[in-house]
C-alpha cells in the first residue's frame, strides 16, 4: 500500500548570481519514510533542503501540503530544518539548549528521556555546546531536531562527523522515530550509510533531479538506460544514473 503523500515540492531553483546551485528540482515527501537526498559534494543538496524548508528564498520553488502551496514563512509549522556544522548557543551548556528547545519551540517533552540516552548524551549534559568535538555537536544537534513538535525532520548530512559505531547506533534512533510516525529527509553524501537507512532516494548531480525512487525503481531506470541486466550495488546504480 503507498503512503500518503505530505509534501510535494515542485521547480525548486536558487541561483547565486550567475551560478544555479539547483536546477528545476521536484520530489515527493512521503508519510512515515525515510527520503534521501543523495549527491556527491556541490551537487546543490543543502541548499535544496535549505530552500524546501524556507531558510533561503528560491527563486522559483513550490512546496505544496496537500492541494495548499505555503508561502516559505509558513512551512516551519510543518518541517524543521537541522543545518550541518553549527554549534548554536555555543555559551551555554547541552542541558540548557535541550531545554530551550522544549520551552521556546514547544518541543516533545515526552521524548527527552529517550532522545538523551539514545544519543548517548547525559555525559555531555553540563559541557558548553561550543567546547564540543564535531561528533558530539552533531549528536546533539540530531537531539534538538528529535525533540522538535514537526512531523517532517530535514537533516543535512546527519552522519557527519560520526565513528561507524556512533553511525549504526544513529541509524537504530532514526528508525525507531520513523516507526514512532516521523518522517525524515536526509541530505547524504555517503552512498553506503543512504543505502542502509533510506526507503526512497532523490538522486542530484551538478543541481538537477536526476531519478527518484525506491532502490528497486532506481535498479529498473538503471537497467532501462544501460539496457542490460540491473545492477545490484547501489553505488554502481547511482553512478549509471548521474
Amino acid at each position: 500500500m503507498e503512503t500518503k503523500i505530505l509534501a510535494s515540492v515542485s521547480g525548486m531553483t536558487k541561483r547565486y548570481g550567475r551560478i544555479t546551485a539547483i536546477h528545476d528540482v521536484g520530489f515527493t515527501i512521503r508519510s512515515g519514510e525515510i527520503l534521501g537526498v543523495i549527491g556527491p559534494n556541490g551537487a546543490g543538496k543543502t541548499t535544496l533542503l535549505e530552500c524546501t524548508a524556507g531558510v533561503q528564498a528560491a527563486d522559483p520553488g513550490e512546496v505544496a501540503f496537500g492541494a495548499s502551496r505555503t508561502c516559505r514563512h509558513s512551512r516551519s509549522a510543518v518541517l524543521f530544518y537541522v543545518p550541518d556544522g553549527i554549534a548554536p548557543w555555543p555559551n551555554q551548556s547541552v542541558r540548557w539548549a535541550m531545554d530551550f528547545m522544549l520551552g521556546f519551540f514547544g518541543g516533545r517533552r515526552d521524548l527527552y528521556a529517550e532522545v538523551a540516552r539514545d544519543l548517548n548524551l547525559d555525559p555531555l549534559m553540563r559541557k558548553a555546546v561550543g567546547a564540543l568535538s564535531k561528533g558530539q555537536r552533531k549528536r546533539v544537534l540530531l537531539a534538538i531536531a528529535l525533540l522538535a513538535p514537526q512531523p517532517v525532520i530535514l537533516i543535512d548530512e546527519p552522519f557527519e562527523g560520526l565513528d561507524l559505531r556512533q553511525s549504526r547506533e544513529l541509524e537504530g534512533t532514526l528508525r525507531k522515530q520513523v516507526s514512532a510516525g516521523r518522517t525524515l529527509v536526509l541530505s547524504i553524501h555517503q552512498i553506503a550509510d543512504a543505502a542502509r537507512i533510506c526507503d526512497r532516494f532523490v538522486l542530484l548531480n551538478s543541481g538537477e533531479l536526476v531519478a527518484e525512487g525506491t532502490l528497486e525503481e532506481l535498479r529498473e531506470a538503471a537497467s532501462s538506460r544501460q539496457g542490460h541486466a540491473p545492477a545490484q550495488d547501489f553505488e554502481e546504480i547511482f553512478l549509471a544514473l548521474t
